[in-house]
């Protein structure tokens, strides 16, 4: 046998080491007769090694907590029950349907065990108990797991039951010991009923999804009280009898099916715990080590809670690595119970992130308890990137504890946060500009989809509060808001104009531009994609339209005027657009002049450039060219003055092929101008022709 296969042996079995540390060992392998000194030295290590580890352990497993014994012992004759038919029904029902994952049972079991603590908690304060009674007892919950047996037990040491609760309890299914407790405490308006968690009676029941046997083991907090003893099968029947043994409070024995013996282990129990139950208001215990180490921050005063314990929080229940950018930690009694932590992230969204298939980061709770984690209906689908923690007693779920009911007051609760974060992110962007501006770099597109996605017309406009862009007026980079646009405004204007292009210098280049920058007007620069329909959806901010100058040029009275066109020939101009019009026919549904260009020769409108540029993004392709310019109606507005025009209105006479050439492609490049073309690359064989022709003589 090999010196490595000596060590192996040694390090892999404790018991060995526990023999080789307490008497003098002897070891002479033939392979190593050669080698003494070095096997003893390894041989030595190996039990220094375990030495240390075991005392290590043992260190370990002295500071464990654990209530948990095997000194429950039934005694006495046991009292048969039987449920009745309708009971058996109902338990099948719980055992079978009522729960969508198995593992709720693990919630809805601790859930009760906090109760029972919550109840002795009220009780302590309301009457003065003696040490017998659990004055001085610890309250918590502990839970043992016995994987070679398939064993999962769960401990509290609450209130307990006597024999009459036991009963009325555990062999009533819909009958909740909770809300029992409850309406007897109503009028006590000292008593915080909010960490009552039990409301239907149903929830221990939810054991025989994995049990094919329960037992508990329960004695109450009162003097003298006994030790009694239930077990079922779920098969109709239950048994009670006297227990000795017995430690005040309730202990659940499941013995699980084969099929879930997963229950049984610590890893998957401590996994589900923190899921669901990581915030009940007493410390939870698996196999002696505390589980539920972070506190419900969220039930704190916003003043005693750190930025590190924000931090770690957040990590937590957005699991997650970065830090909260900012934190909204609000709470209200009207018009709905909530309380609220929510977190805006530090990094920039992943790809996924931004998508609309993603799901809300914000868990729904219900008395500290989870009811769901990815909460689609109590935010907006805009709102998805935020992450954090809703807890409301007000609402209202159905028997399971899964879904919600009452689509009125969701909505209600989905208003009053919206506003809440929408008021919050506006508060920010004026007290803390230069980090909401990094923010809104990085999640601006959220807010844009929620001006698109909301039907409410203040939630559209105090989003609009928050949308930035770049402006006419401003230096390049520099983004301005609406509320800023609107303070600078003259009495004489009365609406916000917009300019959409694909970078701000070709917005300062726009023909439908010029006009503006000569009248000094400021204009917003919408150079990302779809910032043009966000402004559509919006359409009105502050009392003033929103609107494209585009628009503005098509519908300025003043824009045709002759009168402007000084030295021109109004009857050569006449017979241009005469020609044009044959031309550009079922193509330029109006030719007109306009005097509000300068460098440019000519421009496209339409009636609504937004939703035409819109319909060609996302439609034009299924139209033919006819039934698109049909749809579209473009008004061919040339500039008189400009040389190219002019030059026209000569060859229009002495050149048709030339000028019918010329005038096509005038056309089509204003279309490319106004991003009504849905392929640019379309125009390349036209605008060779005209090079051709216009090189013939030469």
């Amino acid at each position: 046998m090999s010196v490595w296969r000596i060590q192996r042996i040694i390090l892999s079995r404790r018991s060995c080491f526990r023999k080789l540390s307490q008497r003098k060992l002897c070891i002479i392998p033939c392979e190593t007769t050669q080698r003494p000194q070095r096997l003893s030295a390894l041989v030595c290590n190996s039990v220094r090694l375990f030495s240390s580890q075991t005392a290590a352990e043992s260190k370990t497993e002295a500071e464990l907590h654990n209530i948990i014994r095997d000194t429950e012992k039934a005694s006495g004759d046991s009292s048969k029950y039987e449920f009745q038919s309708e009971t058996r029904m109902l338990l099948d029902i719980v055992a079978k349907s009522l729960y969508s994952d198995k593992e709720v049972f693990v919630r809805e079991l601790i859930s009760n065990a906090s109760d029972a603590l919550e109840k002795l908690r009220y009780i302590r304060s309301s009457e003065n108990l003696s040490t017998d009674e659990g004055g001085d007892r610890s309250l918590e919950i502990h839970i043992g797991t016995d994987k070679q047996n398939r064993i999962l037990t769960l401990q509290d040491t609450g209130i307990g039951m006597t024999r009459d609760e036991l009963i009325s309890n555990l062999g009533t299914i819909a009958r909740s010991g909770s809300k029992a407790f409850l309406e007897k405490l109503k009028e006590k308006q000292s008593f915080d009923a909010s960490n009552i968690i039990g409301q239907f009676g149903v929830g221990f029941y939810s054991a025989f999804m994995v049990a094919d046997k329960v037992e508990v083991f329960t004695k109450s907090y009162q003097k003298d009280a006994e030790g009694l003893y239930w077990k079922t099968d779920g098969s109709g029947t239950y048994e009670i009898s006297n227990a000795d043994g017995v430690q005040p409070g309730t202990k659940i024995v499941l013995h699980l099916r084969t099929d879930c013996r997963e229950f049984s282990d610590d890893d998957t129990i401590n996994k589900v715990i923190k899921k669901y139950s990581n915030f009940v208001g007493s410390p939870i215990f698996v196999n002696g080590k505390k589980v539920n180490t972070i506190q419900p921050l969220w039930t704190m005063e916003p003043k005693d809670v750190t930025q590190e314990q924000h931090a770690e929080f957040y990590r937590f229940i957005g699991n997650c690595y970065d830090s909260p950018r900012f934190t909204l930690h609000y709470s209200t009694d009207a018009p709905i119970n909530i309380r609220a932590l929510l977190y805006f992230p530090d990094e920039k969204p992943s790809i996924f992130e931004s998508s609309t298939s993603s799901s809300i980061g914000v868990s729904l709770y219900s008395r500290k308890i989870l009811i769901m984690s990815k909460a689609d209906t109590i935010l907006p689908k805009w709102l998805r990137f935020i992450k954090g923690v809703v807890d409301s007693e007000d609402i209202p779920l159905n028997l399971s504890r899964e879904l919600l009911q009452n689509s009125a007051l969701i909505a209600k609760l989905r208003n009053v946060l919206t506003s809440r974060i929408l008021k919050f992110m506006y508060d920010r962007s004026v007290k803390q500009t230069e980090e909401f501006t990094k923010f809104y770099k990085d999640y601006g597109f959220f807010l844009k989809e929620g001006i698109v996605m909301s039907n409410d017309t203040t939630e559209k406009e105090d989003i609009g509060k928050l949308i930035r862009f770049e402006s006419s007026l401003k230096e390049p980079g520099e983004l301005v808001s609406l509320p800023e646009y609107c303070k600078t405004l003259t009495p004489e204007q009365k609406d916000i104009y917009y300019l959409a292009a694909p970078s701000r210098t070709l917005a300062e280049q726009s023909p439908y531009y010029e006009s503006f920058k000569k009248r000094n007007l400021e204009v917003l620069f919408c150079t990302e994609p779809y910032d043009e329909l966000v402004l559509m959806h919006l359409g009105r901010f502050n009392n003033r339209n929103l609107t494209s100058v585009e628009k503005e040029l098509r519908q300025d009275p003043d824009a045709g005027k002759d009168d402007q066109f000084e030295s021109i020939n109004k009857g050569e101009i006449d017979n241009l657009i005469s020609y044009m019009k044959t031309v550009l026919d079922k193509k330029a549904f109006e030719v007109k002049t306009t005097n509000r260009l300068e460098s440019h020769p000519c421009v496209v409108t339409v009636q609504d450039m937004a939703s035409a540029r819109h319909f060609i993004r996302t439609q034009s392709h299924k139209l033919d060219e006819n039934s698109r310019y049909l749809m579209l109606q473009p008004r061919f507005e040339i500039n008189p003055k400009h040389p190219i025009i002019q030059k026209l209105v000569k060859i229009s006479s002495s050149d048709s092929v030339l000028a019918e050439l010329l005038t096509k492609q005038l056309f089509m490049n204003a279309m490319v101008g106004a991003g009504l073309v849905e392929d640019p690359r379309t125009l390349l064989t036209s605008m060779n022709e005209l090079l051709a022709k216009a090189l013939e003589k030469h």
